[in-house]
């Protein structure tokens, strides 16, 4: 059962975040408010570890014990990790007779344009076509038994898969979304047979039609069933182990909180889940900032994570890839860049230097680190640049400035330019690989960058922050407190959630409006209970509607929202009207009165409501910072220049410093350059803003 602390059950909440380099905890008292954050080195080969060294680490900062933990909370990019590192063996594929070749003819569409086709090589599949097996028996898209399914064929087919090694089975049936009740006789056949082989049916993943789409995310969903499974019942364990009873959740990808059991048998869902902490952590903070709508930027160590907030709501999707391979399932609206602290600087094959996406990651990292790392890397450049102490986490990393500034020497002999400049020059594309990022959820979508604040966290975030604006015209930037700690702190922010679907094709000229919101009620009604059921009171619940729709004709679809305060009919005459709104804010263009509209999905995410932890303020002062040190920086077009050096947790709020500065705390950094100016706001967000 999923459950948030009530005033009997006050503690401390400990939220961890397993990234490629770190993980980052936030620990916070239910009582006080009072909050803690640490980090510790990530542990790839088994990420327990880290989670327990870190919670030991938060616990022993706030002075208490493990036996006082109320709940912990976990966002981890396991589900991903087991994506990019191509881990598809042993995993076969059940589809309807006739129907053998979906994940081979995809979407017949080719990366830039059919002029690339005698080039482009088809990515890796999930499952070769030796591993797919055809049954018998058919459904039609309303939901009609066509023909009976074939119950022997059915074990022959599977005795065959698991005879050739397959582990893993992803069942996609055609239009199971209608009507589930093939894909059921399929999956018990198999629990019953084979209990040990992981079983995903399309109709229990993804209950959509485009057979294709169903079809990858399912294959993605049961391939990291066995990581995700065995990763999270062994943390859990192991946690529950040194925290007693408290409840372990889990972040998914759309935003919010699941039971470890749950998430591990569907674990599509997770696929985002540390990302998706820090674009709510940001909101947060960006709300008590007084902005509603911002960019989020999370620089960590492997890559950079970008999405967009309007009116305090990021934004969701149900399309997305993950590598080359596309996932249908609601997430938050995210472009990731393989640009991260830890990314490698190198030179291609025609002589050009380049930043990512290969990265040092968390072992052996950067060479300033002094873990055997030989190339390189962002985080390096920044030390070679002035831009870092000499030590990091609270002095725990000692940081080898000689051998980071030797690896630059050799770059820069490579292109006639000093260290310094080849340091600078792996900065500034680093900051244009993150500006792509952020124009692939704004520009691309009809948003000006420029109308937004830009939320820098991650343990890089601040380093970037004023000079990625500088790129897009930005003119405000928050740091929140402990940046390098916000997706850990964004768990603590996180609601319950679940999300449902179902495909309804009507167009608006002949539909029923009344048949569309009983379809509406009844999702709803199924959200309700099932988040009931996880403890949380009928007052914490809510649910929110929204429809997929597209001009007859189009071969995709545009979200639209529908308000709150809207229910039944009303409702569904929104919906009608307000597609044509969305589709121009998104497009440029509406045909209303030209063009009939088509509806296609209609969702419910159903919400219980969290106790969301309060922000102690911090004290006004009239008294300006004294910098701790000064130490020369480096700056492209300008070069070494004497630069104060400030102390965050010793800055008070209220008081104003321009540029050039740098403020330094625990896990980040913040650059300010000399034509920005900085002040801390009453709950300890450090605010840019551009002097010109």
């Amino acid at each position: 059962m999923v459950s948030f602390p009530t005033l009997e059950k006050m503690g401390i909440r400990v939220a961890i975040d397993t990234g490629g380099t770190f993980t980052d905890v936030v620990a916070i008292d239910d009582k006080t408010g009072r909050q803690w954050a640490v980090k510790t080195p990530s542990t790839p080969a088994d990420p327990s570890i880290g989670l327990l060294e870190g919670m030991r680490k938060a616990v022993e900062q706030a002075s208490s014990s493990q036996a006082d933990i109320s709940q912990l909370l976990h966002g981890s990019t396991t589900a991903t990790n087991a994506v990019l590192e191509h881990k598809f063996e042993g995993l076969g594929l059940l589809v309807t007779k006739g129907f053998r070749h979906i994940i081979e003819i995809a979407r017949q569409s080719v990366p830039d344009g059919y002029g690339n086709s005698y080039f482009w090589v088809k990515p890796p599949r999930l499952v070769p076509l030796h591993l797919v097996r055809e049954v018998p028996g058919r459904i039609d898209f309303q939901g009609n038994e066509i023909n009976s399914i074939d119950e022997s064929a059915i074990e022959e087919a599977v005795d065959d898969l698991v005879s050739k090694g397959v582990k893993c089975i992803g069942v996609c049936l055609l239009h199971s979304y209608a009507n589930d009740m093939h894909e059921k006789i399929v999956g018990d056949i198999i629990a019953s047979k084979y209990p040990e082989i992981f079983v995903s049916l399309s109709s229990i993943v993804l209950p959509e039609y485009r057979e294709y789409e169903r079809a990858m995310t399912t294959l993605i969903d049961v391939m990291v069933k066995p990581y995700c499974k065995t990763y999270l019942a062994h943390a859990e364990k192991e946690l529950k182990g040194h925290a007693k009873n408290a409840p372990f959740l889990i972040m998914q990808s759309n935003g919010g909180v699941v039971s470890a059991e749950a998430a591990g048998e569907k674990p599509v869902t997770m696929l985002l889940s540390g990302p998706a902490a820090g674009v709510l952590g940001a909101t947060f903070m960006a709300s008590l900032a007084g902005h509603r709508d911002v960019l989020t930027l999370d620089v960590g160590g492997t890559s950079t994570d970008v999405s967009l907030v309007e009116d305090l709501k990021p934004n969701l999707t149900t399309h997305s890839l993950i590598e080359h391979y596309p996932v249908k399932t609601p997430m938050l609206d995210m472009a990731t860049v393989g640009t991260g602290g830890g990314s490698l600087a190198w030179i291609d094959d025609y002589g050009s230097l380049k930043v990512g996406p290969k990265s040092a990651g968390a072992d052996p990292g950067p060479i300033c680190y002094s873990r055997g790392g030989k190339l390189p890397t962002v985080t390096d450049a920044a030390l070679v640049l002035g831009r870092l102490p000499k030590a990091l986490v609270g002095g725990e990393l000692q940081l080898d400035i000689e051998g980071a500034h030797e690896a630059f020497a050799k770059l820069g002999k490579e292109f006639d330019i000093s260290a310094e400049e080849a340091a600078a020059g792996v900065f500034e594309i680093a900051a244009a690989n993150q500006v792509n990022g952020i124009r692939q959820v704004s520009v691309l979508k009809g948003r000006d960058p420029g109308r937004y604040a830009l939320v820098a966290f991650g343990g890089a975030g601040g380093l970037f922050a004023a000079e990625v604006a500088d790129f897009l015209d930005i003119t405000a930037v928050i740091s929140p407190p402990n940046p390098g700690n916000l997706s850990a702190f964004g768990l603590h922010v996180s609601d319950i959630k679940r999300d449902y679907i179902r495909t309804i094709v009507r167009r608006q000229q002949i539909a029923d409006n009344k048949e569309i919101s009983k379809v509406w009620l009844e999702l709803e009604k199924q959200g309700r209970m099932e988040i009931a059921a996880e403890g949380v009171s009928e007052q914490e619940i809510e649910a929110h509607y929204s429809a997929d729709m597209r001009y007859v004709g189009e071969g995709h679809e545009v979200p639209v929202i529908i308000p709150e305060s809207l229910s039944g009919e009303e409702a569904v005459i929104y919906m009608w009207d307000e597609f044509h709104k969305v589709h121009e804010k998104t497009f440029g263009f509406e045909y209303k009165d030209q063009q009939d509209v088509e509806l296609v999905n209609l969702r419910v995410q159903a919400v219980g409501r969290a106790n969301r932890p309060e922000v102690l303020k911090l004290d006004k002062t009239d008294n300006k910072p004294l910098p701790e040190t000064n130490r020369q920086v480096y700056w492209r077009g300008k070069g070494w220049d004497d630069c104060p050096i400030y102390s965050r947790s010793k800055v008070p709020a209220g008081v104003r410093v321009n540029g050039p500065a740098i403020f330094e705390e625990y896990g980040s950094t913040v650059v300010v350059p000399e034509n920005w100016s900085i002040s801390s706001d009453s709950y300890g967000n450090l605010k840019l803003e551009r002097l010109r």
